[in-house]
């Protein structure tokens, strides 16, 4: 590297990742550049008060080409965390923007042979179509998404793919076959491959970074679709028991902000993982249900989940990350649970009073068949 200041350019920097990778990397010497849309969806209030002012911002859309060329200008690294998320039901915007706005960010590096040096992506443990299992006759199994039929008769175990045997859970290495269950997860298996692939025709270090269900502060209060530990704070301190789907049985690996913010950061600087998709989470599973355990117990709130006899289907049932191939370059979660959750709840009492949202959006997902109930 040569000795003037490294120029990062965080898409999406104004997002609950994005801003602690721009903090991070702005304590470490970088010189930073924000672009991001500030989708009302997730910033209700337009630019939030949390972007570090040390960082430049441009507020645009990663699918328009100009707006895109002129943030890549004059920049050695990219942490392109910009995406639409969440359970929604729209399926063109997330093309437009997770599919086709990776595809022109890699097409105006090269085409105008812009010196970026490196790109990390943001990818999902949603590219798993389910988590790694053990099945009691076939060992380490790769089971299939659930069926819809399977869910609603109640059934909501993950089944061996041979024998149709109760697996149980086990940790999940990058090795397993993906598939992206949802227009959400099928827009970042593309924005993986198209950045891993791009990586290897350009001879342009990539890493895709594989995350786990990431929470902290900063998590939208607003968005309705994503973040199941803001959904479930908003609902009990609006006095509202959480919703669990299923039976909240589902095991999830939550991992904190500032862990995953360091994941991006050791990626960045250590080549050892470039070209290679990578787990990023904390190695943990935690329930639906204990988590919902864990967040009334912090706010003191006595008021029991509820679980309805609803699911989503392609909803993957239990996903630990296999964290082993990341610890090779030094990281290491920090954050427990329980004391993430604690910094999320200290957050979440200095932004004022908060609407539940999740009840005004629940009719609309049933509409569109996004939550289905069981057969009773």
């Amino acid at each position: 590297m040569a000795s003037h200041q490294k120029r990062a350019l965080v898409t999406g920097g104004a997002g609950l990742i994005g801003s602690h990778i721009v903090d991070l990397l702005i304590t470490e010497g970088y010189s930073v550049r924000i672009l991001d849309n500030l989708e009302p969806n997730t910033h209700k209030f337009g630019k939030p008060q949390w972007v570090n002012p040390a960082a430049e911002f441009h507020q645009g859309n990663v699918q328009d080409y100009e707006t895109m060329k002129s943030a890549l200008t004059d920049i050695d690294v990219v942490f392109h965390e910009a995406a639409y998320g969440g359970y929604m039901p729209e399926m063109a915007k997330y093309v437009l923007v997770n599919s086709f706005g990776t595809a022109q960010l890699l097409e105006i590096i090269r085409d105008h042979n812009l010196p970026i040096r490196k790109v990390v992506v943001a990818s999902s443990q949603a590219v798993y179509s389910e988590g790694a299992a053990n099945c009691p006759i076939h060992g380490h199994v790769v089971p299939l998404i659930r069926p819809v039929e399977q869910l609603r008769a109640g059934d909501f175990a993950v089944h061996c793919p041979v024998c149709n045997e109760i697996t149980i859970s086990i940790p999940t290495p990058e090795s397993t076959p993906g598939g992206g269950e949802t227009v959400y997860a099928l827009t970042k298996v593309d924005q993986e491959r198209l950045v891993l692939l791009w990586g290897k025709q350009t001879g342009i270090p990539t890493v895709a970074l594989r995350y786990s269900c990431t929470y902290g502060p900063r998590q939208s209060l607003f968005n309705p679709y994503t973040g199941v530990i803001a959904i479930f704070c908003t609902r009990l301190l609006n006095g509202q028991p959480p919703v669990m789907y299923e039976d909240g049985g589902q095991t999830r690996d939550l991992c904190f902000v500032e862990d995953i913010a360091r994941a991006n950061l050791l990626a960045m600087e250590s080549d050892k993982l470039d070209g290679l998709p990578v787990n990023a989470g904390s190695g943990r599973a935690t329930s639906v249900r204990d988590l919902a355990g864990i967040i009334a117990a912090q706010l003191g709130v006595n008021l029991a989940p509820l679980a309805r006899g609803e699911f989503r289907p392609g909803e993957i049932r239990s996903l630990i990350s296999d964290i082993s191939r990341i610890r090779t370059i030094g990281y290491e979660p920090q954050t427990t649970i329980e004391q993430g959750i604690a910094r999320y709840i200290d957050w979440i009492k200095t932004q004022g009073a908060v609407e539940d949202y999740f009840s005004k959006a629940e009719a609309g997902l049933r509409a569109k068949g996004i939550v289905q109930s069981v057969k009773g």
